[in-house]
């Protein structure tokens, strides 16, 4: 299957350093049996093969040098430049005397080129106001301008200056002048002030009555906009260009012809197998050092910009943008075989941290030691900062996590005047407060995952993770701190397990009030793994109930309780409704609430196997105690088709209920789960194809259609 846009962004950032927007630049991923990693849905359609090709050139433009040496390039801004107070050269006002200053270090005896560039901004009223601003190179004057009122005007000055090794200092100082309207009084004046050193200011004793009374509220301003130093600008002293070493480790290349051809494959090479994850074939690396000489050959080309074109081809080429796999070669005329080991790093990498694998697996791939180190190469991994990968994507799919940074609350109206609110008085549903609520559900599953606690505790636990804010909006014990922590919850609290986390419970909420319809249905999905049927057509909606009561605002259980009463809702309704109106004391936030319409909320149900609860509280102990064995094969079947790429098939019974018996046997331990995915017939096996299919050399050598089977 191809690579989705997460896949993408992370596998170019590993392989050039560049960090590609492809969320931005690439249509949404369809997804499949609730994951947009699914291979189903994957397509490739003309606009976003267009789409890899464009970006594939911008990648290579901004991240693979295109010569071997440049003049080396230092640059300081305004706030890089400060006077002995404190003050920097960001923005210097016209009326106020002041000296900034930097210091550029150079190594090398030569001639450097200093560029200077200012700006000048004034309000859209006119100011009077006026001043000389003089730069000083090594105590040396080099210019003096005198600056007035303008809107926008940039000054730009370049000089070449021999320079000795050492510091060498460049500085601006700004020195006022009289107003350009000011009365030959009022300049006398003016000469006095500044004799006296005391600094004209608006509304001070040194300044006459009339300049005073015209002194507007914001003053002409000169701001550093950049000082940049070339040099040594002799070519023998030019250096390597950033990244130029990753990508052409052995420096610029040889003159002779074919050691350049050499260098190219040696570069080439490396950087195929790694955008393939795996050895490119001879014929494939012919065709790429052929591209690279057609372009470097020419005249005022470079070596670098031939190798780049070649480049270009690995990223737009089916071996970088589909995950190809291919079966143990000892195995491929069987039609279920071990995937070989390469392709066992790529899924294990692309599994725990969506992105292609690194040089430790790839290595032990090639030596074929990959199984034998299984468990250490996952422990590894899962330390590796690049595991938060699974953590975000895994919870944000299978929980709807991610989706609480756009769902549509009308926060006003579900919380009304008890709205927390910011320090600038908005209500505080923003942008950072809805991240806050996600980074609760991601830490809580990832402290589960590190910690190898029992997946039950996804369900029930005695903690979470807060901070102040959230704490407060969950009206908890008061959390210290803006940082987000492990919290022990009071006993007894109905906080504790994913159910109550404010990601989940805002997800499966309308706009502007709870749906219980929705918060049951995600239970019976990704708790219980026992959805409802589709509904059948020409459901009435839930708010003709209302009819039903006279005009009077009722609950929404009451609602439920004569929608269920049309026999073509009831069968699906009595599954789904206890367990949402379990949860309906969170208002659609998040928040707890006694009442709803004026009336006590009663939370009371039954399951539809018959296991009764009073609250929220007995519902998470009920599934824990009497269905956990329906939470881990839930559990198991989503992280098994999350790691597979694929929605699961009959032929993947036995594997998953294989993986569910050893998280049974160990007390639900979240790595028997892991590992029971990873060790699995269906991660580590493939069905094979043995008619041969003839192919480009930069396209797959293998069918491209593989299909993952025990």
């Amino acid at each position: 299957r191809r690579l989705n846009r997460i896949e993408y962004r992370n596998t170019i950032r590993d392989l050039t350093g560049y960090d590609f927007n492809s969320e931005a630049e690439f249509p949404p991923d369809d997804s499949g049996n609730g994951f947009d990693n699914n291979g189903d849905v994957l397509t490739l359609s003309p606009l976003l093969l267009e789409k890899y090709l464009a970006a594939a050139e911008v990648i290579v433009d901004q991240a693979v040098p295109k010569v071997a040496k440049v003049i080396r390039e230092r640059k300081a801004v305004g706030r890089d430049f400060r006077a002995p107070g404190g003050r920097t050269g960001e923005q210097m006002n016209a009326r106020n005397p002041i000296t900034v200053s930097r210091s550029f270090k150079v190594d090398e005896a030569d001639t450097y080129r200093v560029s200077i560039e200012l700006e000048l901004r004034g309000s859209f009223d006119f100011d009077s106001s006026r001043a000389q601003v003089i730069c000083r190179i090594d105590g040396e004057e080099r210019f003096v301008e005198e600056v007035v009122w303008q809107e926008r005007k940039t000054l730009r000055h370049e000089y070449e200056i021999a320079w000795q090794p050492g510091d060498h200092v460049v500085s601006f100082e700004v020195v006022p002048l009289p107003p350009v309207d000011a009365t030959p009084d009022e300049v006398a004046s003016f000469q006095a002030s500044k004799e006296a050193e005391t600094v004209p200011t608006s509304g001070s004793a040194g300044t006459p009555a009339r300049a005073r009374a015209r002194a507007p509220a914001t003053h002409v301003s000169v701001r550093i906009a950049s000082v940049q130093v070339r040099g040594p600008l002799s070519p023998e002293l030019w250096i390597a260009p950033e990244n130029h070493a990753q990508f052409f480790p052995k420096g610029p290349a040889p003159a002779d012809p074919v050691a350049r051809d050499a260098y190219a494959r040696d570069v080439l090479g490396q950087f195929a197998t790694r955008a393939f994850r795996r050895p490119v074939a001879p014929a494939q690396l012919d065709e790429l050092v052929g591209l690279a000489r057609g372009v470097y050959s020419q005249a005022d080309t470079t070596f670098e910009v031939g190798v780049a074109r070649a480049m270009m081809a690995i990223l737009a080429s089916p071996r970088f943008l589909f995950r190809l796999e291919e079966p143990e070669a000892r195995y491929a005329k069987e039609a279920i075989a071990p995937i070989d080991e390469y392709s066992l790093a790529s899924r294990l990498s692309y599994f725990l941290w969506s992105t292609m694998p690194d040089e430790e697996l790839m290595q032990l791939a090639g030596r074929g030691g990959l199984r034998r180190e299984l468990r250490t190469q996952v422990a590894r991994m899962l330390k590796d900062e690049r595991s938060q990968a699974f953590v975000r994507n895994f919870t944000g799919q299978w929980l709807q996590a991610r989706d609480i940074e756009s769902v549509p609350i009308n926060a006003r109206i579900v919380m009304g005047p008890s709205m927390p609110r910011n320090r600038d008085g908005r209500q505080d549903f923003d942008g950072a407060f809805r991240r806050l609520m996600r980074s609760e559900t991601e830490m809580y599953f990832d402290y589960i995952l590190r910690e190898d606690r029992s997946v039950l505790e996804l369900i029930e636990s005695d903690y979470t993770f807060l901070n102040d804010k959230l704490a407060a909006f969950y009206g908890l014990p008061e959390v210290v701190g803006e940082e987000m922590q492990r919290v022990t919850l009071p006993p007894d609290s109905v906080r504790g397990g994913i159910l109550t986390h404010g990601t989940v419970l805002a997800v499966t909420s309308n706009p502007t009030r709870t749906s219980p319809v929705k918060r049951g249905l995600f239970i019976l999905e990704n708790i219980l793994g026992t959805p409802p049927p589709p509904a059948p057509p020409d459901v009435p909606d839930l708010e003709e109930a209302k009819k039903e009561f006279g005009g009077r605002e009722p609950k929404l259980s009451e609602m439920l309780a004569v929608h269920r009463a049309n026999p073509l809702c009831s069968s699906c309704h009595e599954r789904m409704d206890p367990l949402g109106l379990a949860l309906e004391n969170f208002n659609a936030l998040g928040a707890w609430r006694d009442t709803e319409a004026g009336q006590p909320i009663e939370p009371a149900g039954r399951l539809a196997t018959g296991e009764p609860f009073a609250d929220v509280r007995e519902l998470k102990r009920v599934i824990v105690r009497d269905r956990k064995a329906d939470v881990y094969h839930c559990l198991t079947e989503k992280l098994l088709t999350y790691a597979l790429g694929r929605g699961l098939e009959y032929y993947d019974t036995y594997a998953l209920d294989e993986i569910t018996a050893k998280l049974e046997q160990a007390d639900g331990k979240m790595s028997a789960l892991l590992f029971g995915v990873i060790e699995s017939a269906p991660f580590q096996s493939q069905r094979t194809q043995t008619a041969p299919v003839q192919v480009s050399h930069l396209g797959p050598a293998q069918p491209s259609k593989l299909e993952s089977h025990p």
